[in-house]
């Protein structure tokens, strides 16, 4: 009998300390994907018309349907560009 409520004890012990481990790692991997600079928020990556560049969206310049990273490159490749009819 006393075997066994040792045996319990050490069990629930192991238990116990699994489950504390296991939050552990839960948290510090909540913590290592909070900081990761890969992480861009869902802004989406957008590329320069003229440059080819990519830059995310909100960084960008929209004129006419698309998608430049600076002023001069946007006047650039209006300029370049066959008038529309």
């Amino acid at each position: 009998m006393n075997l066994l409520i040792i045996r319990l004890i050490i069990f629930a012990i192991l238990f116990f300390a699994g489950l504390k481990l296991y939050r552990m790692y839960r948290e510090w991997r909540i913590e290592r994907d909070d900081n990761d600079p890969r992480m861009n928020d869902g802004n989406r990556m957008v590329r320069c018309r003229y440059c080819q560049v990519h830059l995310p969206e909100d960084d960008a310049l929209r004129d006419r349907g698309e998608w430049f990273c600076c002023i001069d490159h946007r006047d650039k490749y209006l300029e370049e560009r066959p008038p529309e009819e």
